[in-house]
């Protein structure tokens, strides 16, 4: 790979709202060291609060040490990876601090997975433990005897509102629902078994590195292969720290918010809002956990009933807040700041929500390979702006042609980002990992942006085959490996189109080897294969693809036409 060594200063930074730095001092602590010293700083105030029970960091603290003791005591090694497949509950988190706790490695895995996604991670990660919610667990028993997963704990919604109400929630979704299919793991140990025992067990201290790999966060691969990308302490700190620093200004503008509260409508095995709520820990900060953001009866009704300063988004939900019937029974007055990321918000929304609320949407950008941070507009702009804002403290942006040169300020180019949020490189593969980083710690995103003389990014294109489906990425390879093997397919192709809801659909085109074959066959087919994002909601027959003299499907040809 070509590389630039002529990176244009950071002359952004003189934009920077007053008193936000232009770099941060990560100090000499781990990600998880100052997480355990805010669960002690912060021990009497609310940590989560999720189906009307809380967490007080104090508990947090308590329970994360038990999770860890009991892990500890499975005789796991040093470093060996744990799998976490759950929604947004508070469990994940306490399980997640605990496997840090522990001195392992959390593997963030979609609990909306089919068996075959979900075999390629716990293979490809070598995980040797997982946590997971009943009502995935029929999946994971499709696929737990062939990984090398050896202990399994099973937590149900139960185990979140505790009590007799629990109980009766578990009867509900089970019963009545139908919420939680049946399944048969016989070594599956109850999460709280396993929490219990840990109170009777000694949780040892591990001495923590900066370069310990935290957490394996899975994205999709240009050749249909997830990846996992090694996040270490010091990537999960300094997304945190530098995002903190962004976060500060916007809370102590007058009246300044002492005990900040956020809204959480995002599953936590997505990166962002990994780091969202590292910086909620961080700050001492009540997070309000919604398990289901897709029931926005529920969200609204949430909202109405709680007092929140920040909320994190994406176009399609804030969209759809917007919408709803009961929207005029929330209150905004307390709320301060709205992050959203993911995808591309709509100027037709933010203008909208800063109708609705007094507020404008600050749009920010970051990948799986940065920890979710790298650019985030300043809470001193009060209008949508249509770009992805200013670089945070420490983050370096560089926008270079295909030779690796940096381009003049307000051409287009290739993004490439430096900065300690950005991986260490993609797990057992070498390969992939010097393609994708430069020798002097530069990565190149895919993403084509252009950068103004005041230093606001905007996002122009994707320079691989990347389809944004409502935040998450849906490679195309992956789509064409799954259709290519459905019997009556000839051949595939997935591109992605505009889509009102969700950023963009996965549109595909196939050619038939049998003529009998039709839509229906082929969605029954992605339905068993394929996680709700990266089905295609648009198929298409056709009788030949466009092609490259040496056979390779030109997909800017399908976009284009």
């Amino acid at each position: 790979m070509q590389t630039s060594t002529d990176v244009q200063s950071p002359f952004w930074t003189k934009n920077y709202p007053q008193g936000v730095p232009e770099t941060v001092d990560l100090g000499e602590k781990t990600f998880i060291e100052v997480v355990n010293e805010s669960m002690v700083k912060f021990a009497d105030r609310d940590a989560v609060e999720c189906l009307g029970a809380v967490w007080t960091y104090k508990r947090l603290d308590e329970e994360s040490a038990q999770i860890a003791a009991s892990l500890q005591n499975l005789g796991l090694s040093k470093g060996s990876r744990v799998a976490i497949m759950m929604p947004t509950i508070p469990q994940y988190l306490v399980t997640l601090l605990g496997v840090f706790r522990a001195g392992l490695t959390a593997v963030s895995v979609n609990p909306l997975y089919t068996p075959r996604e979900l075999d390629h991670q716990l293979n490809d990660s070598g995980a040797e433990a997982i946590f997971v919610l009943d009502t995935f667990a029929a999946t994971l028993e499709e696929v737990l005897a062939k990984t090398p997963i050896k202990h399994t704990v099973v937590t149900s919604i139960g185990d979140t509102i505790g009590g007799l109400k629990g109980v009766a929630a578990n009867f509900v979704l089970k019963n009545v629902k139908k919420a939680v299919p049946n399944w048969n793991i016989p070594t599956a140990i109850q999460y709280s078994a396993f929490l219990n025992a840990g109170k009777k067990l000694t949780w040892t201290p591990q001495e923590h590195k900066m370069d310990d790999v935290a957490v394996l966060q899975y994205t999709g691969g240009t050749t249909g292969v997830a990846k996992g990308a090694i996040l270490q302490q010091k990537n999960i700190l300094a997304a945190a720290v530098c995002s903190s620093a962004w976060l500060d200004y916007g809370l102590s503008y007058e009246p300044k918010i002492e005990n900040p509260e956020l809204l959480i409508p995002l599953p936590l095995y997505h990166v962002f809002t990994l780091y969202a709520v590292s910086v909620g820990i961080f700050e001492g900060a009540r997070c309000i956990f919604i398990p289901n953001p897709r029931d926005l009866d529920g969200l609204v009704k949430t909202m109405a009933n709680t007092r929140f300063n920040l909320m994190i988004g994406l176009n399609t939900l804030y969209a759809g807040i917007l919408a709803h019937k009961d929207i005029d029974k929330v209150d905004f007055s307390q709320s301060r700041m709205f992050i959203s990321g993911g995808t591309a918000t709509h100027r037709n929304t933010a203008e909208k929500w800063r109708e609705l609320t007094g507020q404008p949407i600050l749009e920010g950008w970051g990948m799986t390979e940065t920890t979710g941070a790298g650019t985030c507009n300043p809470y001193s702009r009060d209008e949508f702006s249509g770009t992805v804002g200013l670089p945070i403290p420490s983050v370096l942006i560089s926008i270079r042609n295909d030779d690796g040169s940096e381009v003049p300020i307000g051409s287009e180019g290739e993004i490439w980002i430096k900065g300690p949020n950005v991986m260490a490189g993609y797990w057992n593969r070498p390969e992939a990992t010097a393609e994708a980083m430069d020798e002097n710690g530069f990565l190149a995103t895919g993403d084509i942006g252009v950068q103004d003389d005041r230093g606001y990014l905007k996002i122009v294109d994707r320079k691989k085959d990347m389809i944004l489906v409502s935040g998450f990425n849906v490679y195309s390879n992956e789509i064409e490996n799954v259709l290519s093997s459905l019997e009556g397919v000839s051949e595939a192709a997935a591109i992605g189109v505009p889509d009102e809801k969700s950023g963009e659909a996965v549109k595909v085109f196939i050619i038939k080897s049998d003529p009998t074959l039709t839509s229906d066959d082929v969605k029954e087919y992605c339905r068993k294969e394929l996680t709700g994002y990266k089905r295609p909601k648009h198929i298409v027959f056709v009788e030949d693809l466009p092609k490259s003299p040496v056979g390779k499907i030109l997909r800017k040809d399908l976009r284009d036409n």
